[in-house]
């Protein structure tokens, strides 16, 4: 039951990033007067079609979901009645051309900008973005920082909750050794220091970036679970909201960011909880899932914390309004784009290791743990996904879209098309390095199921 809910989940978010990717190409050339013969969501054999509009749009749902194609009138395919040449798609300017063909990414990169929108107006909760224990010699003790520090600004973005600045710390550690960190100390004072970032790794199997950096949340929180994920491994196990924990395979636990980093320290190996329930000490056996956040491994939501007056205390909303919120989505939408950018430079350059490449299995095993937590985590996984699938779809590689746009500057340059045996060599090497990034997903993905 839960693989099923894992799969629709994954389905669910392929298929809307799959439609709004297609319906860019399909508005774009619609705007050109371009005729569009076929929309399918898929490939393969054909499970349902309705032809619909004066064009006779075929509207197709194929047998393997995983991708779409809109298919236009083009000489290139098939042959075109003189009177329709002025819609087929090879008769376009370059200039149009390269807007059908943007415009399927572009799509994909405006629906993370209307996510991130929607969740910024709506608002949430963090945890401010204030430190708790530094670890001695660690490069956050060596910049200064000290415990009650509130960092008000990390790098040449303002961090309003916990959750900014550790992607303020991810997305800086691929770009610079060191970053001036603005922070308002417990007596009220105002100082910049300078963190060195030049020891992070940002990688599957590293530690969490902040504890590379010696940096831990404040309040330092007792290890109470909370409610455990339905169907999860710590559902499974027998854990409850409430517990204590006291140890973990021998252990000792006092706070939150102890038993975090235990978790993340061992996915899908199994781990004995011991926990204070009702005045007792119950043994627990507990395997966590190999994917996402360590406190969503299939173990739980967020601490339990009973105490009102603490909760209202230490945390933060966050909340934008409608034109704040618009300038953080672009922002953030292009603060993720260029993330990935640099993180697929960084592997391959052998900066980063190749086994962060994610494959089907990953991403659906994230899509059913954030569908699980909440919608906003959900919609939130959508728009990362669908930042991903824009830019790659827009890099310089044969057969997708960023391959036609370099036929397209190089047809500018020359002053002719490139020739057909140019043009299919080139499709076969933009096949051949398709298919090796696919091998390594999939390699991975089964690298984690079986080792973790």
């Amino acid at each position: 039951m839960n693989s099923i809910f894992y799969m629709a989940a994954f389905l669910l978010a392929i298929g809307i990033l799959i439609v709004v990717h297609e319906f860019g190409h399909y508005l774009a050339a619609r705007l050109c007067g371009v005729r569009v013969l076929r929309f399918s969501l898929g490939f393969g054999p054909a499970l349902w079609t309705r032809i619909a509009g004066k064009d006779r749009t075929e509207w197709t749902l194929s047998a393997v979901p995983l991708g779409g194609y809109v298919k236009m009138l083009d000489e290139r395919e098939a042959s075109v009645d003189a009177h329709e040449l002025h819609r087929a798609f090879n008769t376009q300017s370059l200039l149009k051309r390269c807007f059908i063909v943007a415009a399927g990414p572009v799509f994909n990169l405006l629906l993370a900008v209307a996510i991130y929108w929607g969740i910024a107006c709506v608002g949430g909760r963090d945890m401010g973005p204030q430190l708790g224990r530094i670890v001695a010699g660690s490069p956050a003790a060596q910049a200064g920082l000290l415990e009650g520090d509130m960092i008000l600004r990390f790098g040449e973005r303002d961090t309003r909750g916990w959750s900014d600045l550790r992607w303020a710390v991810m997305r800086n550690a691929l770009r610079t050794d060191e970053v001036t960190v603005t922070v308002r100390h417990a007596d009220g004072g105002l100082d910049d220091v300078r963190l060195a970032l030049s020891g992070v790794k940002i990688e599957e199997k590293a530690a969490d970036p902040m504890q590379q950096l010696g940096l831990s949340i404040r309040p330092t929180l007792p290890a109470v679970l909370g409610q455990p994920l339905p169907g999860g491994a710590g559902a499974q196990a027998g854990l409850r909201a409430g517990d204590l924990v006291r140890s973990v395979d021998g252990k000792h636990v006092q706070y939150w960011h102890e038993l975090v980093e235990l978790i993340a320290a061992a996915p899908r190996r199994p781990l004995l909880f011991s926990v204070e329930r009702d005045g007792a000490l119950v043994n627990v056996s507990v395997t966590p899932e190999g994917v996402g956040p360590a406190p969503q491994r299939g173990l739980i939501r967020v601490p339990q914390i009973n105490d009102e007056a603490f909760f209202v205390s230490h945390m933060t909303e966050i909340r934008y309004g409608l034109l704040a919120g618009a300038g953080y989505s672009v922002r953030h939408t292009a603060d993720m784009a260029i993330f990935q950018l640099r993180a697929m430079w960084h592997i391959a350059t052998g900066k980063m290791s190749w086994r962060n490449i994610s494959g089907p299995v990953s991403i659906a095993d994230a899509a059913g743990q954030s569908a699980k937590t909440g919608v906003d985590v959900y919609l939130g996984l959508i728009a990362a996904l669908s930042v991903s699938l824009g830019v790659l779809n827009l890099l310089p590689i044969p057969i997708l879209d960023g391959g036609h746009i370099l036929y397209y500057v190089i047809e500018r340059i020359r002053g002719r098309a490139l020739s057909a045996a140019a043009e299919a060599f080139s499709q076969r090497v933009g096949l051949a390095i398709l298919a090796l990034l696919m091998s390594l997903a999939f390699f991975n993905d089964l690298n984690r199921v079986l080792f973790g």
